[in-house]
């Protein structure tokens, strides 16, 4: 069975992923991540054994992303924490550098090899060679059709193959780009896990002759982000490419919210368990932060449909509201992530139930009865429901705002003519 690949920028979102649905989580360490993260929980050289061991206790796998474009500098201190992940001995090592490959093979041999997106893999005779350098799985570059992916999956079938289905992409080939560096004076390296993602900020035109006078690039009145593309999501073809072999769904998104990883992990795991449907699924994923939906390259095509020229930062179709701590004599302890009203109509969504509430009593830390819970608080709160079931996993329980409550996401997913 096709194994549901989710993102974790913490041992939280781990747990919740897993939670959730996933069968297996990546994530990085800071100086040798793509993503590097430096609030929260995060993935630390002194917490990677205990989230790897907290995972297998699961019968859950975890890869540790090794996927940095390296230079010497950062081999001496690759080598400085080899023992730390001989160690943890997390079940994959996701690389792209030839140095970085050519050491874990040697140093870390019982921890199988996965190949990054970053190498841009775009064809059968790349797959057999990273294959016969001691590859266990190769993650195929987004630029990608499906006949394209078909046909690398016919012509080599001894090695696994790993494909992006949702989340962010990048308007450079496969990530190799040098705008974060250029534009941040390079402070901020892509390549090294800093992106400043420049591709979503908002541009204007300057004459070199009139240093004072802007203009907007405008494309039929939608705005000036030229090089911000649309979020992949490919829910509705999982059949289609799990009937072709592919080896694992991932989820782009190390550094998005809790809910996005929870929401988007249990409406994958839903339609790839059969339990709803892909159309089903899909308006699950327009209550995530999205930037509107595309199908990028996987049909064949890909034009200025699948950019998003009047959205730069993606918007949820629902506002994530709290995380449930769970029961307490009165209600349910919440971490409020955002404001929240007496008599508010909310969702309550967990691993396996979903229920519509009505927010009857919020009461404070002092213990008094207020009319609002602001973003931050932790209160209790008292709920009237319509399907008590989620209460079985108060615990793992997320709240957040009901229906599609923003215009500007698309409805209907993107595809090119």
């Amino acid at each position: 069975m096709t194994e549901l690949l989710l993102p974790a920028g913490s041992v939280e979102k781990m747990r919740y992923a897993f939670r959730y649905g996933a069968d297996a989580v990546y994530l990085g360490l800071g100086d040798f991540s793509l993503r590097t993260m430096r609030k929260g929980d995060i993935i630390t050289d002194e917490n990677l054994k205990s989230a790897v061991d907290e995972a297998k206790s699961l019968n859950k796998k975890v890869y540790l992303t090794l996927n940095i474009f390296a230079y010497d500098d950062d081999i001496k201190k690759l080598f400085s924490i080899l023992d730390i992940v001989a160690s943890a001995k997390p079940h994959a090592l996701i690389v792209s550098d030839f140095g970085i490959l050519n050491i874990v093979k040697r140093e870390l041999k019982n921890i199988d090899i996965h190949i990054s997106t970053q190498t841009n893999t775009l064809n059968s005779e790349a797959v057999k060679f990273w294959r016969d350098l001691g590859a266990n799985r190769v993650i195929l570059a987004r630029e990608l059709s499906f006949k394209q992916i078909e046909a690398i999956r016919k012509n080599v079938q001894d090695i696994e193959l790993e494909m992006f289905i949702h989340g962010a992409q990048c308007m450079s080939y496969s990530g190799r780009c040098l705008l974060s560096d250029y534009m941040t004076g390079f402070e901020r390296k892509a390549n090294k896990g800093g992106c400043a993602q420049p591709c979503r900020w908002s541009y204007k035109l300057l004459e070199e002759t009139r240093p004072n006078e802007y203009f907007e690039i405008i494309q039929d009145d939608r705005g000036s982000h030229i090089l911000s593309t649309k979020d992949l999501c490919l829910v509705k073809y999982l059949k289609q490419l799990t009937d072709i072999g592919i080896d694992s769904f991932k989820i782009e998104g190390r550094t998005k919210s809790l809910y996005y990883v929870s929401a988007a992990a249990k409406t994958y795991r839903m339609v790839m368990d059969g339990k709803i449907s892909a159309d089903e699924g899909y308006i699950e994923l327009l209550k995530i932060g999205n930037r509107g939906y595309t199908t990028g390259f996987f049909l064949g095509c890909n034009d200025s449909s699948t950019y998003s020229y009047d959205i730069s930062k993606g918007l949820a179709g629902a506002d994530f509201l709290g995380i449930v701590h769970g029961a307490s004599d009165n209600g349910f302890e919440v971490l409020m992530k955002n404001k929240v009203y007496l008599n508010d109509e909310v969702e309550i969504i967990t691993p396996k139930y979903s229920s519509k509430a009505k927010v009857l009593e919020i009461i404070n830390d002092k213990r008094e009865d207020n009319s609002v819970a602001n973003t931050n608080d932790t209160v209790i709160l008292r709920f009237e429901c319509e399907d008590d079931r989620w209460q079985e996993e108060a615990s793992y329980a997320l709240i957040r705002t009901t229906g599609i409550k923003n215009e500007n996401i698309n409805k209907e997913i993107t595809l090119c003519d």
